[in-house]
């Protein structure tokens, strides 16, 4: 758990703690249509299942006999069915092309499990039907859909279409942190009602809105499940400039690190873009589908805003602090490649107080030493 450090230099003076995100956000252009222009083609309606369901990760995972029942399952959902025959008498592939669907739509929020039905023929297994289980009706699904669309537009009104990959996922990661708070009480906190129209969820509940967004902005992403320190946990995988990355939401929001839903909230960029092994660190998958390796790092965070070292250069260091400092902002991070340059980091800046070579009159900071991961955050 990350806890914030206070660290005096020269004569203290009374400061409060606050905390804001580190870098300045991106420049969005306004233009309220393109989002609507957008959802028009991502949106799909439930005929078209076959051409959709291909851009989907989990799908591309499958075998073609899963992915045949993954079609029969999603275009099911999409159209309210009440019961289909699926090309399969296994309940294993069943059960793994419903997962799937899961894992590669988050919008489903009028869903929830299902039933099967196996008919016989002596002691031969001759057909499956899948009985989806929901938890309205469809008239009340279309009026909730109808509610979400309309606080989805407000959200990601200004996003231009010529936003890269980076600028969408970061945008998206940021607006749900700062929109909708962590509460495990939340009503519908397992779909995207909780977030959307709630505004306040639990981690199946960001993971699911993340990939809701990012789908809509043509960013492939998926569901994963498992659990992330012992604990029960949903986060994302996510493509950027044809890299898998993974994402977790609900880890970026500083009240669930703090469990104290009082304190104020910052975005914790620690768990955007990161690789396989980092997030092997705490958590831990059990999806059905098979995960890549991701490797990349250009679109994390801190490689891609400049606040990542792969060497000693203490003066390039502290103009990151300097720039924090000189233009107001209240907190910074940065990521270093070894222990040992994050150790250096840490003694020269905070226990040698070198921070104040590079932030003029500054006498009070807080920081956060972050090992695991090899992050030094700076709060003023």
């Amino acid at each position: 758990m990350e806890l914030w450090k206070k660290c005096r230099i020269g004569i203290l003076f009374l400061a409060m703690l606050c905390l804001i995100t580190g870098c300045s956000p991106v420049d969005w252009k306004t233009a309220a249509d393109t989002i609507t222009e957008q959802a028009s083609k991502e949106i799909k309606k439930p005929e078209e299942v076959e051409s959709i369901s291909t851009e989907a990760y989990a799908y591309q995972t499958l075998d073609e006999k899963t992915k045949k029942v993954y079609d029969e399952v999603l275009d099911a959902i999409l159209k309210n069915k009440e019961s289909v025959a699926v090309s399969t008498t296994e309940q294993e592939v069943l059960d793994n092309a419903y997962n799937a669907v899961n894992a590669d739509y988050g919008g489903l929020f009028w869903v929830s499990g299902y039933m099967y039905t196996q008919h016989s023929r002596g002691d031969n297994i001759i057909g499956m039907d899948f009985s989806p289980s929901y938890t309205m009706e469809q008239s009340e699904r279309e009026e909730i859909q109808a509610q979400i669309d309309s606080r989805v537009e407000e959200l990601l009104t200004g996003i231009p279409t010529e936003a890269s990959d980076y600028e969408k996922v970061k945008y998206v990661f940021e607006t749900l942190i700062e929109q909708v708070d962590y509460n495990p009480d939340a009503e519908n906190n397992q779909n995207i009602i909780s977030v959307f129209l709630n505004g306040e969820t639990v981690c199946q509940g960001y993971a699911c809105a993340t990939q809701y967004l990012l789908r809509l902005l043509n960013i492939q992403c998926a569901i994963v499940t498992g659990k992330a320190d012992g604990d029960a946990h949903a986060w994302n995988l996510v493509r950027m400039d044809g890299d898998y990355y993974y994402l977790d939401t609900t880890w970026g929001n500083s009240r669930y690190y703090g469990k104290d839903r009082s304190a104020e909230k910052y975005v914790n960029y620690n768990y955007l873009g990161i690789t396989s092994e980092e997030i092997s660190t705490s958590h831990q998958a059990d999806t059905i589908y098979t995960l890549p390796e991701c490797t990349a790092t250009a679109d994390n965070y801190y490689v891609h805003e400049g606040l990542y070292f792969d060497q000693w250069d203490p003066d390039a260091i502290g103009e990151k602090y300097a720039a924090a400092w000189e233009n107001g902002q209240k907190k910074v991070s940065v990521k270093f490649a070894t222990p040992e340059l994050y150790e250096q980091a840490v003694q020269f800046f905070i226990h040698d107080e070198k921070i104040s070579n590079y932030c003029d009159g500054i006498t009070t900071m807080y920081y956060i030493e972050n090992k695991e991961q090899k992050i030094l955050s700076i709060s003023f």
